[in-house]
């Protein structure tokens, strides 16, 4: 049988079509098993295969329907397929269930920066501050829905103090620097959850570090939300 460890590893690698065709050969052997369905919806997702994703993530809702790492994920694939209503609905599950996770608002907040709630949006990365006051990420993308309602000096703020917590404020390298203006021509970062990790900034992978101090590595995820959300 197909190593579930090589699958994983080629999904964080970017080898979507790799990974894919070991998830199929396990899925095959057990489709009863959360972590085979999760990681091929999650695969099929990257590859635009949306219909599929999404059944693997229905059958995953049936087999555990309180799952809330389930539910946020299945809310993106609702959402790319401009199901945003039952996105919506999705994203207020998960939260509803896990209302002390940081993570479960800075999920919503992106989804109603997408589809134009730019206030709603404002609103729960401010409350996944309150849970997490060192969540870089949510400061550096709440400044930018700040900076689209024309609220200059708040998102000066905000990105400010993404610079801090990121460590950035203390780089010499400043070529290097993610400033307001350069984080304002980036897209808001969508971490995808990592249910293998604590929470807290546990939620984040090990590229947050070099999102904000290396200049290749974030052009490297601009492409992969590009990839991400593909058609949407």
């Amino acid at each position: 049988m197909e190593s579930i460890e090589k699958g994983i590893a080629y999904y964080k690698e970017g080898k979507f079509n790799e990974a894919l065709i070991i998830f199929d050969k396990l899925v095959k052997t057990d489709d009863q098993n959360p972590t085979f369905l999760h990681y091929r919806g999650r695969v099929q997702s990257r590859l635009g295969a949306l219909d599929m994703a999404i059944s693997d993530f229905d059958k995953l809702i049936a087999l555990d329907p309180f799952n809330t790492t389930f539910i946020s994920d299945r809310a993106v694939v609702l959402h790319l397929l401009k199901r945003n209503h039952e996105a919506m609905e999705a994203f207020d599950q998960a939260l509803n269930l896990d209302p002390a996770n940081p993570y479960r608002y800075s999920s919503r907040a992106y989804f109603k920066d997408r589809i134009g709630d730019l206030t709603g949006a404002i609103a729960d990365y401010e409350k996944a501050i309150e849970l997490d006051p060192e969540d870089a990420i949510a400061y550096n993308n709440k400044g930018l829905v700040e900076e689209k309602l024309g609220y200059q000096q708040k998102s000066r703020k905000s990105f400010s103090e993404a610079d801090r917590l990121s460590g950035y404020e203390n780089s010499q390298n400043t070529e290097n620097s993610l400033s307001p203006e350069k984080a304002s021509m980036q897209e808001p970062h969508f971490i995808e959850e990592d249910e293998t990790k604590p929470m807290s900034m546990g939620h984040y992978f090990s590229i947050l570090t070099d999102l904000f101090t290396k200049k290749t590595t974030r052009e490297e995820f601009k492409q992969f939300l590009s990839s991400k959300f593909k058609g949407s």
